[in-house]
């Protein structure tokens, strides 16, 4: 996940390494903290491979250290960038704090690569939506027949799925609303280069 952030930070302009692990940790925050320790390896380690690099004049003056060491992103960490983007098979246990990151970087992507973040997203909240809704009336059927547990306990564990499945209904409703809207600006869009050939070939008639 962080190399993922750390390219897309880069993909805007060069950041020294202070300002990333700031940045990272205000989003992460309050209790997850990013530490130098993790952080500066892993910048180290995009280096090696080519997908950052050093910028050799500083950002911003700063001391002479590795806190504030200036990086961009290379042509192979642009690459990468885009790679991470529509990966939707790693992480997968992960992925519901993977894609909010994604959704602050879907300007960088086409149109098309945009919906199909979001469909898959979208159908990834409905796939734990519906398992929570069958666990749910598994275990009320199991704890009836079976007297697996108490009422207490049965209780307040149905409800913790309950507010579970209410959480993701949530993130489905919000990735309906974010879909809509790159609908919307993809038809807009749509509508202007109509408008674009339309002129184009009135000019190419009236000209003959």
């Amino acid at each position: 996940m962080y190399e993922l952030v750390i390219l897309g930070f880069l993909m805007r302009r060069p950041h020294h390494g202070y300002l990333i692990a700031k940045i990272i940790n205000d989003m992460i925050g309050p209790f997850a903290r990013l530490s130098n320790g993790r952080l500066y390896p892993l910048l180290a380690k995009l280096e090696q491979e080519g997908l950052i690099s050093v910028v050799d004049t500083p950002v911003e003056p700063a001391a002479n250290d590795r806190q504030h060491r200036s990086f961009q992103i290379t042509e192979a960490g642009r690459a990468r960038f885009f790679e991470l983007m529509m990966d939707t098979t790693s992480n997968q246990g992960d992925y519901q704090r993977i894609f909010w990151f994604k959704l602050a970087n879907l300007h960088w992507l086409e149109p098309v690569d945009r919906l199909y973040l979001l469909d898959h997203y979208i159908t990834f909240c409905q796939t734990h939506i519906f398992h929570l809704a069958n666990e749910r009336r598994d275990l009320e059927k199991k704890a009836a027949d079976f007297y697996i547990m108490s009422d207490e306990q049965l209780e307040a564990t149905l409800d913790a799925m309950r507010h579970l499945q209410a959480q993701w209904q949530l993130e489905l409703d919000s990735a309906r609303v974010w879909r809509a809207r790159e609908a919307d600006r993809m038809a807009e869009a749509d509508l202007a280069n109509e408008s674009v050939t339309e002129t184009v070939n009135t000019q190419d008639i009236d000209g003959v």
